[in-house]
């Protein structure tokens, strides 16, 4: 049964709306609904969207990608450190491969630099050979080991002391906000609903489900729980206590701009049981980041940044490229992690209850996410939902807030045919009205500053809003509205 979106309030969003908040809510029995709009529910709605399922996907947030998606190191790991036989080492390359054409066919901002595991001292140096040789187990067989004057030619910045790396040449950075939107936009274009500020309160398991959610309900043949920080909630909705959340915040640093030439390639850390450590990055906006910090809490709401957890990133980044602790700090930020007692993903199909689980997703889920898409795709099949081939149909062109390819300032042809593109709104990061613009006329619009700065960079330059943050209120009210 189709469900009948003749209903909805979202009228400036056109005709053709896939997207619900405000008002009103889509009518009739979906195939499958998704709890949980972050990167790898996103992905679960796109997949199952393009093999013909009736799906609508629900978050409690006002966008997508609003959690653990938006706030982390943004790497695109090969899965190369995985530990073999696992899941995650089974998923992650191919949701490389995956993310890596879709990045590509979309336009999400991705640069393939590579990464230099380094080694300080002699116990990490001893470690080297043993996670190539993992590495090798789970079937990449590019990295290669790096002596200490090579790596200090490659990367003169680092500090003193590291006596040689593992290079693992096809890890990646990208885009986490552009990623996210894109799979989530590639959802709707293949008729998913999305429900946004629809916090999921109670499950009636049943045939078929009954969603409760913070504006109504929902009804859906199957459910699947991609709810993040809240999966261990959801899954115990439907009747179980398969595991248990506890959020890992990981704060972190972004530099100045005029950092970027001092690192070439990612510089990671050999990681430890708890965590893969403290790394220093390019951006794929010009920025260098550093970080994360491993802190479990028991708040699933505390992303606050602290003076300690950010000293203790300064004594690294003095330790790793002291050089790169004398530039300007542009931002701060934290995000937390969906951490579980088992390292691997939780990934469930229930085939009498209809019910599917991906959670425990920690770091690795934006690499893995359409792997872990396919994956539970061909699992629900097997519990009875009925799927067709692939739909073909073109996949989302998004805008490029990355600094590899021509920005719309810079674009001749783009001014000629719309002045609106030479017009800056944000100084720094160079975002102009027709950035804005199309922002606003997009799939999935934002509705405040925040979901405008992942749309386009908008307000996350040096001056974090300060010139820019009046002239960009003034657009959203127009827009949107108060």
């Amino acid at each position: 049964m189709t469900p009948d979106s003749s209903s909805r309030s979202d009228s400036q969003f056109g005709e053709d709306c896939r997207v619900f908040r405000e008002g009103s809510m889509p009518s009739g029995k979906f195939n499958v609904a998704i709890i949980g709009g972050g990167v790898v529910g996103s992905a679960i709605s796109r997949d199952l969207a393009r093999h013909g399922a009736d799906c609508v996907l629900i978050d409690a947030a006002d966008d997508v990608g609003t959690g653990t998606s938006k706030a982390n190191t943004a790497i695109l790991h090969t899965g190369f450190d995985a530990e073999p036989g696992s899941l995650e080492a089974r998923l992650l390359p191919r949701g490389h491969e995956l993310l890596s054409d879709f990045a590509q066919e979309c336009g999400i901002p991705l640069s393939g630099i590579g990464a230099l595991l380094v080694a300080w001292n002699d116990a990490e140096l001893n470690q080297l050979p043993i996670i190539k040789a993992k590495a090798e187990t789970n079937g990449y067989l590019n990295a290669t080991m790096v002596e200490s004057d090579d790596l200090y030619r490659r990367e003169p910045a680092l500090g003193p002391g590291a006596l040689g790396a593992l290079e693992i040449p096809d890890e990646g950075i990208l885009c986490p906000w552009t990623t996210t939107l894109a799979l989530a936009s590639d959802a709707c274009a293949g008729g998913c609903r999305i429900i946004f500020d629809a916090k999921v309160t109670a499950i009636d398991s049943g045939r078929p489900h009954t969603i409760r959610t913070a504006r109504g309900s929902i009804q859906a043949d199957f459910v699947v729980n991609a709810a993040g920080l809240y999966g261990d909630e959801v899954d115990a909705m439907m009747g179980h206590q398969r595991f248990s959340v506890v959020p890992r915040r990981g704060q972190l640093i972004v530099f100045d701009k005029l950092a970027a030439a001092l690192v070439n390639q990612t510089i990671l850390p050999v990681p430890t049981e708890k965590s893969k450590g403290v790394l220093i990055a390019p951006t794929v906006y010009g920025n260098v980041m550093l970080g994360p910090t491993a802190e479990d809490l028991t708040d699933k709401r505390d992303t606050a940044t602290t003076d300690e957890g950010l000293a203790g990133l300064m004594v690294d980044c003095d330790r790793i490229m002291p050089t790169l602790s004398g530039y300007e700090v542009t931002a701060t930020y934290a995000g937390l992690r969906a951490a579980t007692s088992q390292r691997d993903y939780h990934l469930y199909v229930d085939s009498d209850q209809k019910y599917a689980v991906a959670g425990g997703i920690r770091s690795t889920g934006l690499s893995a996410s359409m792997a872990i898409a396919e994956y539970l795709r061909e699992e629900l099949r097997a519990a009875g939902l009925e799927l067709t081939a692939e739909r073909k149909y073109p996949p989302p062109a998004m805008p490029n807030i990355g600094e590899a390819e021509l920005r719309p300032y810079q674009s001749e042809d783009l001014i000629e045919t719309d002045p609106d593109n030479g017009r800056i709104v944000c100084f720094c990061e160079r975002v102009t009205k027709a950035e804005i613009s199309a922002a606003f006329e997009s799939q999935i619009p934002p509705v405040g500053a925040a979901g405008l700065k992942r749309r386009t960079r908008a307000g996350m330059g040096r001056c974090q809003g300060f010139f820019c943050g009046a002239v960009i209120e003034d657009e959203i009210e127009e827009r949107v509205g108060s």
